[in-house]
Order: C-alpha cells, then structure tokens, then sequence
C-alpha cells in the first residue's frame, strides 16, 4: 500500500503542472484576437494614409478640386476653405483621429473597459480605414464646400440641401450643418444657461460666424438634417470616449425635457433620409454597427462573426484600385 502511494503522489504532481500549464497556455481568448488584430489594423491605417496622398481616394480628389473653385469666387474665406483641403490629406482631423485611437489601442489598453471592448475598437478602426468607405466619410465636409459655391458645385452622395431638408421636416442649421455633431470637427459645450451648444474647432468657426447663430443640442437633436456621419458613420469614425460622452448627453437631455413633462427623441434614433450612391461597405457598417459596439455579445459567437466580417474587408484590401474606380 506504502508503494501504491508513493506511486500516486507523484503522479498526482505530475497531473496539477500538467493542468496548471494547459490553463496558462490557454490564455484569454480575446486578447490572442487582438495581437493578431493590432498589427492588421495598423497597417490598413497606414494604407489608407497612402491611397490619401497618391490621389486614389475619390472624394479626397473631390475635394481639392471643389476648394479650388470656392477660393477662386470667395477668396475671403481662404483660412476656412484651406482647413477644409486637409481632409483630403493624412493631415485631416478624420485620419489624425484614426491614427491616434490606433496608438490608444496600443499603448494604453488601460482605457479600454475590457479585451472585447478593445478588439471591438481595433475592428471599427479596421473598417473605419476602408478606403471606399473613408471616400464615404468625406463626403461630409466635401458637401459643405458644395454649399459654400452657392449651387455651382452639386453635392456628392447625398440628396440636394432642399430635397433632404423637405424629406426629413429638417431645420436649416446653415452652412457646414454637416459637420453638427462630429467630433472630429468641434464639440458639444454646456453654457451658463444649462443649454448645451455646439463648438467648432479651430478655423471651423468661421462655420458659426457665417450663420451668425448658435446651434443648440434641443434644436438640432429633433430636427436635424442628413449627413453620413451621424447616419451612418458615427460608430466608425468615433473612440468609445467620444460616444460615450454623446450617449451621456443624449441622456441628460432626455431627463431635462422629461422633468418639464416634455419627450426628447435622440438624433440618433432613426436615420434621416438623404443619402445616394453610397458604398456597400457604408451599408454593410451601418448594419453591423450595433454588433461591435457591444461589449456584452458572448465571446464563441462575436469571434466566429468578426472574423468572417473581418476576412471581407482584407480581402476588400487587396481590390482597392477597383473600388477607386467605382467611386461609391
């Protein structure tokens, strides 16, 4: 019996390492993902940076030519018109934005409130850099130097200015309305009055000087007008910072209007018609946008859809200059 126990006590030794190092081999799944992922993810910016300053992204394109005619009838506007020539460059607020929510995922993992929120961050950066859907995004500030030439340039992948307004019961929050709401381009102030407002960045401004009123978040959350930001870009093309803090005001503005008795429906809570010609990965975004903003989806399920969603858009990597073409 001695001998038997002898026996087994090593044996069960043996048995505990060999499981200890099974469990620590294992690892956590999600964070496996996202080594694999981060490095994907940064070079896709990195292309897209590339396309930008080789000409091959359509509406960049469009927008170097759409500043050239607007500076030649209102030079006046020049500092404006210049801000605006940048979102066809890396040195535009869009693709600065990408780039440093790339070097958040990187180097402060810390910010993120767990592994899936993380890789869920890589994925829309991923996607957010398709250079067909990038072309999309841009269609937001190319539009407004279409509104600035005064209907000498037409508006690219939306309706007319009129044609939306009339569809969506709109209310005309003036030019650069667009932008109203994009982080990438000012922000939501609170006043001393309580009310919240919104604030251009930089040269921006010239946008509210030129309207000459302040847009309110009361107003613009219930009538509002299209652009392809906050109808179909918005999980992309923000950090999980920023839409957390468009979630809390959308909240806070909810309970002001409900302890006046009153109902405030979000501006996000339907899409306002407008768009035209828009890309299929915009489409195919859009739908999946709730998918990868959970952080709640379980972990067997969201890895085999991200990765068949995730193995689309490489492969939409290696037929870019076809989709150049299409210019959707």
């Amino acid at each position: 019996m001695a001998e038997m126990r002898l026996l087994k006590t090593p044996f069960l030794l043996l048995l505990i390492i060999i499981t200890t190092l099974s469990l620590v081999g294992c690892g956590d799944p999600v964070k496996e993902q996202i080594e694999q992922q981060l490095p994907i993810t940064e070079q896709r910016v990195e292309q897209l940076g590339d396309a930008l300053n080789n000409g091959q992204v359509r509406n960049a394109t469009l927008i170097k030519q759409y500043a050239d005619t607007v500076m030649a009838n209102k030079s006046n506007l020049a500092p404006l018109i210049t801000e605006f020539r940048k979102d066809a460059s890396t040195d535009g607020p869009m693709y600065k934005a990408l780039l440093d929510r790339v070097n958040t995922a990187k180097n402060q993992p810390q910010m993120f409130d767990s592994s899936q929120a993380l890789y869920n961050e890589l994925l829309n950066i991923y996607q957010a850099a398709d250079p067909v859907l990038y072309s999309d995004a841009l269609s937001d500030p190319l539009n407004v130097l279409a509104d600035m030439s005064d209907g000498q340039l037409p508006r690219i992948n939306s309706l007319s200015k009129s044609q939306s307004q009339q569809a969506n019961n709109a209310q005309d929050f003036g030019t650069g309305e667009q932008l109203i709401g994009n982080p990438n381009y000012g922000s939501w102030q609170t006043g001393s009055n309580g009310m919240s407002f919104w604030a251009w960045y930089g040269m921006y401004a010239l946008m509210g000087d030129m309207f000459g009123r302040r847009t309110y978040y009361n107003d613009w959350g219930r009538q509002r007008n299209y652009s392809y930001y906050n109808d179909y870009g918005r999980t992309r093309y923000s950090s999980p910072s920023q839409l957390k803090k468009q979630t809390s005001l959308d909240t806070r503005t909810k309970k002001s209007f409900s302890n006046r008795g009153q109902k405030f429906t979000s501006p996000y809570s339907k899409n306002r018609a407008g768009s035209s010609s828009l890309s299929s990965q915009s489409k195919t975004a859009q739908t999946s946008a709730n998918r990868f903003r959970s952080n709640s989806v379980k972990k067997s399920s969201y890895a085999s859809k991200s990765k068949s969603k995730n193995s689309s858009f490489r492969n939409s990597n290696t037929n870019t200059s076809r989709g150049f073409r299409r210019g959707k």
